[in-house]
């Protein structure tokens, strides 16, 4: 038995403590906060709200099925799930919107409702999705990432066409569709995979596949009920979880990590997986001698968005907002631009909207309604709270108009959370949100890498190495983190009994 560290209690480092744990091995968890989850806690209000402070999209329910059953756990044993009907809805120009059906058929319907022939063409894009998604979510993302031998496999290498890697979204997505409104639809996921349509591989389409035909869930209780789970399976297997415990310092000798400095104490281990900001493990707690990255390498590459986010209690119920809805009566282009181009706050912005307590009553008293307001935006910018509220008041003006009445004068809980409230929780480069951008520059083999290169038991997991930004895949990285580990610690074995 080895002991190991993890370094962070969000989703990846509880995945990979979780699946240590499960190899046997002692595992001590560290989490700066004073709540698991990372960028999944919950807020927590004295007037009864409970608000999820990040993520907010349950796709993908396959990985989270396939992650618990890792460890002999049902999903239904652990929390409840619900198919959102419709999946969300999205607000156009002119206050059109188009509420988008979970069921299949029915969206083919709205589709020649719209597009005369676009219908058999969302077939056949779904057809090209579904290959990527299958291909994607079972292979491509659970490699680590490390050489290119990787991908030295014929099967890979003949659907490599297929898959898309090299081509662009956009234009991937115009072959298809003419209408603005059905290009806005099948784009929105790209936003928050942190790039524009334009500079993302047409391999993402596996993302309409996952949110169109996979539908859209939610778990009761909010994504705090996921991290619960998470963090009972991760007890189970033995993991040790300390919190308020933030890790000051990781110390090494010739090329291997030896402790870790928490609270002033130095801890011995044999290993250390980062689920911190990796920006921040390099610059913060390792030397600079063993940091596999400088300063202008991070400066050099594109991020994700960060986000103004808002969480807002409102004194009656709202019956009309859906779950989810997306407010795209302005230009995703020019917002885009915004955020990836020239940054800068958005003239026009778009922006989210979720309202769980349409699915779930136990997240505001009775009568309430709990609201949570996204605006995505460049990284690295100011945000004064004059500026916060400047775009809180643009976006309730634009829900207001939206719902057809005033809701300003309900709101009996109001708090925000941007860019400085990022990097002081966790401590994120520049405050993004999300992580690094899937670019083709930044795919695969070109992310940073998830092993450190002068130490050889210093591992990364989470969305600034593979596979990238969002929950599913931070689950899936911190499995392969593990494996990683689990591989090292056998050949030092081998190489000291030998």
């Amino acid at each position: 038995m080895s002991k190991i560290a993890v370094i962070g209690a969000g989703f990846s480092g509880l995945s990979a403590a979780a699946y240590l744990g499960a190899a046997g091995h002692e595992v001590h968890l560290f989490e700066k906060n004073s709540t698991a989850g990372g960028r999944a806690r919950q807020l927590q209000t004295s007037g009864g709200y409970t608000f999820d402070m990040g993520p907010s999209w349950y796709w993908m329910p396959d990985v989270f099925e396939k992650f618990f059953g890792d460890f002999g756990y049902k999903v239904q044993e652990l929390y409840k799930l619900d198919l959102l009907d419709p999946s969300f809805e999205v607000v156009f120009p002119q206050n059109e919107k188009l509420s988008i059906p979970e069921n299949y058929d029915q969206l083919r319907e709205l589709f020649e409702s719209i597009e005369v022939g676009s219908a058999a063409k969302l077939d056949k894009f779904m057809e090209e999705a579904q290959y990527k998604y299958e291909q994607g979510m079972e292979r491509l993302v659970y490699m680590p990432g490390i050489s290119l031998t990787e991908f030295v496999d014929l099967d890979l290498i003949k659907g490599a066409m297929r898959l898309q890697v090299f081509s662009s979204f956009s234009k991937h997505v115009r072959k298809y569709f003419k209408d603005p409104k059905l290009i806005a639809l099948m784009e929105f996921p790209v936003l928050f995979l942190g790039a524009m349509p334009q500079d993302t591989p047409a391999l993402y389409s596996l993302m309409n596949y996952a949110g169109l035909k996979l539908g859209t869930w939610y778990p009761q209780g909010g994504f705090g009920s996921v991290i619960a789970a998470m963090v009972k399976v991760a007890k189970a297997q033995g993991v040790q979880i300390y919190l308020d415990a933030p890790v000051e310092q990781i110390i090494a000798t010739d090329k291997s990590v030896k402790s870790l400095k928490v609270h002033g104490e130095e801890i011995e281990f044999d290993a250390v997986v980062a689920a911190a900001d990796y920006h921040h493990v390099e610059e913060k707690l390792l030397q600079k001698e063993h940091q596999n990255y400088s300063e202008k390498y991070w400066e050099n590459k594109t991020f994700a968005p960060s986000c103004l986010i808002y969480y807002l209690g409102v004194s009656e119920r709202i019956p009309e907002l859906e779950h989810h809805t997306l407010f795209f009566d302005e230009d995703l282009f020019d917002h885009s631009v915004e955020i990836y181009k020239e940054p800068n706050w958005p003239k026009k912005p778009l922006f989210y909207v979720c309202c769980p307590s349409r699915t779930d009553d136990t997240v505001a008293p009775e009568g309430h309604e709990n609201l949570f307001l996204l605006m995505p935006l460049a990284p690295g910018l100011k945000d004064e709270e004059p500026t916060r509220e400047k775009f809180f008041q643009i976006m309730i003006k634009r829900l207001e108009k939206q719902i057809g009445r005033k809701i300003s004068g309900k709101i009996d809980h109001k708090e925000s959370y941007c860019v400085s409230n990022f990097i002081e929780d966790y401590n994120s480069y520049k405050g993004n949100a999300y992580g690094l951008a899937n670019t083709l520059q930044q795919t695969a083999i070109l992310k940073p890498k998830i092993r450190n290169k002068k130490l050889g038991n210093l591992f990364y997991t989470g969305q600034l190495t593979v596979p990238g930004p969002g929950v599913p895949p931070s689950l899936i990285s911190g499995k392969i983190a593990a494996e990683q580990v689990i591989k090292e610690l056998k050949k030092k074995k081998f190489e000291v009994t030998v």
